[in-house]
């Protein structure tokens, strides 16, 4: 059987990180990095955007090149997935049969895309956007594709309805709830990029349900709505979130909920074992103390740092302003903090303009922003969230005074 001294389940942005911050914590044993996808580590936002788009080739998507993974002695094994883990024997057992042996297991896989519970998901042209072979294998038919029907107003549905329009596609957003975005921002953003995406010729349709995908031959021929109406397409993508895969970890006895409970330096119930990244499950401070679970990138590699310093006898605690961003046609969203559960909102600057900021304040307290080709707002407003800063909302709304005169001393 072999041995390492750390594996890492999960070749993404959160695995290919600890790997990094291991070695540059000063840990000098063998690591493996065990990934599902045959391809080396790879960035997977530009997936629904500029990879999509065709204006950035996989190569320039790659974390780093193959070259620096041999340097430092990661040991690399694509195409490998992962079954089963015995915490007490420290070991794991892949999907062919081999074991493999660690002194510390770093869980970094993520999660696979959430399905449909209804009828004709299983049809051809029926996609999600999660890894480089599901946008090859969409890409592979726009050529034959005239409407697509987007299910999903979220990130990825949004920015997936963009780059097929630009494309010259016909796209329909079907959101479920009466808002896009509804789970991660507020009305005014929402009502903002409703607007923007209807301007560039989006079908945007806001309480519609998905009764059915309906098909002939094997290939989707449109989305049978709730209502009743039949909305032709040639193509569906579904984006409606994820599951986080911790199945081999619930199995070997982990305590989870929505994901696999870990403390503040990352660990599982499980011993010598961590979880990061989109499947770990959290009490996070700036969602009020909450249990969550983040899906960004740079939640994946805060948390890969911090596992990877408690591995190497360093100090760390996870407690990193969470942030994201969205990019749809010329529009740049940046976000930091954690709206849920804000109970104001001021919108600082002109919606108009496409330039503007909105403030999320809970119990008067600045919680989040939400930054619309606003860099600046972005940039000051993070220490604004950290410190959690009282501040009035007239003074936020000034889009003329600087955030950062507003954070206190």
């Amino acid at each position: 059987m072999t041995h390492f001294g750390v594996v890492v389940v999960g070749a993404g942005h959160g695995g290919a990180q600890a790997c990094i911050a291991l070695r540059q914590a000063g840990y000098d044993g063998s690591i493996a990095l065990i990934g599902d996808e045959p391809d080396l580590p790879y960035e997977r936002p530009p997936l629904s955007k500029e990879y999509l788009q065709r204006d950035k080739p996989f190569e320039r998507l790659l974390i780093r090149p193959a070259s620096f993974w041999l340097n430092r002695s990661i040991t690399l094994m694509p195409g490998v997935r992962v079954v089963a883990v015995d915490a007490a024997a420290q070991r794991v057992r892949t999907a062919e049969g081999t074991e493999i042996g660690y002194d510390w297991l770093i869980w970094a896989a993520g999660g696979a895309p959430r399905r449909l519970g209804c009828a004709g998901t299983e049809l051809a042209g029926v996609h999600s956007i999660r890894t480089r072979a599901d946008v090859d294998r969409l890409e592979a038919e726009l050529a034959t594709t005239e409407q697509v029907a987007v299910v999903g107003g979220g990130y990825i549905g949004l920015e997936a309805a963009a780059v097929l329009t630009r494309l010259g596609k016909r796209a329909t957003v079907l959101e479920a709830q009466e808002r896009v975005l509804s789970r991660v921002a507020g009305e005014a953003l929402s009502r903002f990029f409703e607007a923007e995406h209807r301007a560039q010729g989006v079908d945007v349709r806001l309480g519609a349900t998905v009764t059915c995908i309906e098909g002939a031959a094997g290939r989707v021929t449109g989305v049978r709505l709730g209502d009743g109406t039949l909305l032709p397409a040639q193509m569906v993508i579904v984006g409606v979130g994820i599951e986080p895969a911790v199945a081999p970890l619930v199995a070997a006895g982990a305590a989870a909920g929505n994901g696999v409970r870990v403390d503040g330096q990352c660990r599982t119930s499980l011993p010598r074992v961590f979880a990061i990244g989109d499947c770990a499950l959290h009490a996070n401070a700036y969602a009020d103390g909450a249990e969550i679970r983040l899906e960004s990138v740079q939640n994946a590699n805060d948390q890969a740092i911090v596992a990877a310093k408690v591995i190497a006898g360093v100090d760390a605690t996870y407690d990193a302003a969470p942030w994201f961003w969205s990019a749809q046609y010329d529009l740049k969203l940046q976000t930091v903090g954690l709206s849920t559960g804000h109970d104001d909102a001021v919108v600082r600057g002109d919606p108009d303009t496409r330039s503007f900021s909105v403030i999320y304040l809970r119990r008067g307290c600045v919680i989040a922003l939400d930054c619309v080709n606003a860099m600046k707002d972005f940039v000051q407003g993070r220490a604004l969230v950290v410190a959690g800063a009282r501040v009035e909302s007239a003074l936020l709304a000034d889009a003329d005074r600087p955030l950062k005169m507003l954070v206190p001393a």
